[in-house]
């Protein structure tokens, strides 16, 4: 996730999730998706009715054995959906149905230290930088004898999704991308944020001490819980739909992966030197020329920058689109119509 906000204190996003890096520019295009408003009480019913997938299959890809849903004919277009962090592949179960249903292949990977996801080897080290996670996702296209695929994502998974449209985008047939440009680098990290945005890194800080991490191993739940409640104010989500997804926080691996995650972005933790020279590539924050559709949900409680500020590092063509009723973080689980209808979009553009 890229850090949490009270919705009333949105002003203070800025270029955050763009490393400061970004002035703010004007928008290309802007088309809302509209949506119910909010119910009197404050809180929006739960989307879809879906809560398994099809299939979970199981491949070797890189340095990992990916697990990941498939849905839809074998021959189908192929959209790989990326999730994000505490979240897992359930983020896309109803998007999955209607994508299928269209035609499409669905390929939806449990990212390293999630789910059934495991390392190869006891000796890799568990990295969770941005390049990593990149590089999981070709690896995974590769193993697949995927060429090109529509991507998608939101939260970790929209910035993984970013950078393959930025540095593979042969690979990339066209882009979704919840939150928009969402590319990172250290040395723009550096630079410091006013108090009350940086009070919305709480959790980052707090993973960049020991403290922070015994306490995320021991409340791994009760953590992404709040988390959810905080990214999305008026999701209704039941404690059915939160279990199927905690589940996949207990992967062996989740605590270093998270913690790596956040103390990298900080610079307080090393990456590998594997992804040197793509990192060097990515704190330039690279242009995507790939058609793009960016998304944000109205009452989204993470921080995230405005559309001003990252539409012309859009080059191809491009859209934005605002969803409202209340929408929160986890915009696929809680508008999957919308999610889905923009996936179907770009396809056509």
């Amino acid at each position: 996730m890229s850090d949490l906000i009270d919705p009333k204190r949105r002003s203070f996003l800025g270029a955050t999730a763009l490393g400061l890096a970004i002035a703010p520019f004007g928008l290309s295009s802007l088309a809302s998706a509209q949506a119910a408003p909010l119910p009197a009480a404050g809180k929006r019913a739960a989307a879809g009715g879906h809560t398994s997938f099809k299939a979970i299959k199981h491949v070797k890809a890189g340095v990992l054995d990916v697990a990941y849903a498939e849905d839809g004919p074998a021959h189908g277009k192929p959209v790989l959906l990326l999730h994000g962090w505490p979240y897992d592949i359930y983020s896309f179960v109803d998007v999955a149905s209607i994508l299928a249903a269209a035609g499409y292949r669905v390929i939806i990977p449990w990212l390293r230290g999630y789910g059934e996801t495991r390392f190869l080897s006891a000796d890799t080290k568990r990295n969770g930088q941005q390049a990593a996670l990149a590089q999981d996702a070709i690896a995974l296209l590769d193993a697949l004898k995927i060429d090109k695929a529509i991507v998608a994502g939101f939260d970790w998974g929209a910035r993984t999704a970013d950078i393959l449209a930025a540095m593979w985008p042969e690979r990339c047939k066209a882009l979704v991308s919840v939150s928009g440009y969402l590319i990172g680098s250290q040395q723009a990290n550096r630079a410091p944020l006013p108090p009350k945005a940086e009070l919305q890194w709480w959790y980052q800080y707090y993973f960049a001490t020991e403290r922070g991490e015994a306490g995320y191993a021991k409340y791994t739940h009760d953590f992404a819980r709040l988390i959810w409640e905080l990214a999305s104010p008026h999701w209704g989500f039941d404690d059915a739909t939160f279990a199927r997804s905690a589940a996949a926080l207990d992967n062996p691996d989740q605590v270093a992966i998270t913690i790596h995650n956040y103390r990298w972005r900080l610079g307080l933790a090393e990456g590998e030197a594997q992804y040197d020279a793509l990192e060097k590539q990515l704190a330039t924050l690279p242009d995507i020329n790939v058609p793009t559709i960016t998304m944000e949900g109205d009452d989204n409680g993470a921080p995230h920058p405005p559309a001003s500020a990252y539409a012309r590092k859009f080059t191809g063509k491009y859209e934005y689109r605002l969803i409202t009723g209340g929408i929160g973080h986890n915009l696929p689980q809680e508008a999957p119509e919308a999610f889905a209808k923009a996936v179907i979009d770009v396809d056509q553009f």
